[in-house]
């Protein structure tokens, strides 16, 4: 149970920022245009992704024995400058969402342009192909416990993000919101890259 909520808590803070991918999703659901479809194509992308982060990670590391240390510090410099990203947004503020008002896009053209932003995107490899399998070789034999977790956040966050948006949209009409997000975000982490470089 602690490797899954582990991997739960992990997935979770490493998809919470408000991205291209994040942002589709946000936008699909306030307009309530193929909201399953999206959801579903994100989660089953990140499912695969982390199931290869989690499981190759070993092999890898049998193969070469310096990949997951380089993997760990590259994490933990990328964690570092992301979260620094995150809290100077904070700081300056202006953030915002438009949804784009436009011509609703048929299923295939949602779906197309999801897995675009998804799979063309290098910030999703590095979020669950290489941090999460670098997290994940932490756990040991229970490291497919920590995939469940961490697959688990994956389909609970996009769910909610899709079908919440009504309700988030009044929330996030507020420039405030924005920069109590950004700031969760950057101590999320770098909490992270503190464990990662501490092997915590």
């Amino acid at each position: 149970m602690q490797a899954i909520l582990a991997g739960f808590f992990t997935g979770l803070s490493l998809i919470l920022a408000i991205g291209a991918q994040n942002a589709f999703v946000l936008r699909q659901g306030l307009k309530r245009s193929h909201v399953f479809a999206v959801a579903l194509t994100c989660a089953l992308s990140d499912a695969i992704l982390i199931s290869v982060g989690v499981f190759a990670s070993a092999k890898v590391s049998a193969a070469f024995p310096l990949a997951l240390p380089l993997m760990r510090w590259g994490g933990v410099a990328f964690l570092i400058v992301y979260g620094a990203r995150a809290a100077l947004s904070a700081y300056r503020g202006g953030g915002h969402l438009d949804p784009a008002d436009g011509k609703a896009q048929s299923l295939a053209a949602a779906v197309i342009t999801c897995l675009a932003l998804t799979w063309l995107n290098p910030h999703v490899y590095l979020d669950t192909v290489v941090l999460i399998g670098a997290i994940s070789a932490d756990f040991g034999p229970d490291r497919g416990d920590f995939a469940i977790g961490a697959v688990t956040a994956s389909f609970v966050f996009f769910f909610t993000l899709a079908y919440g948006a009504r309700l988030l949209a009044p929330v996030f009409a507020r420039e405030v919101s924005w920069r109590v997000l950004d700031g969760l975000i950057a101590l999320v982490m770098w909490s992270i890259a503190f464990k990662l470089a501490s092997g915590i």
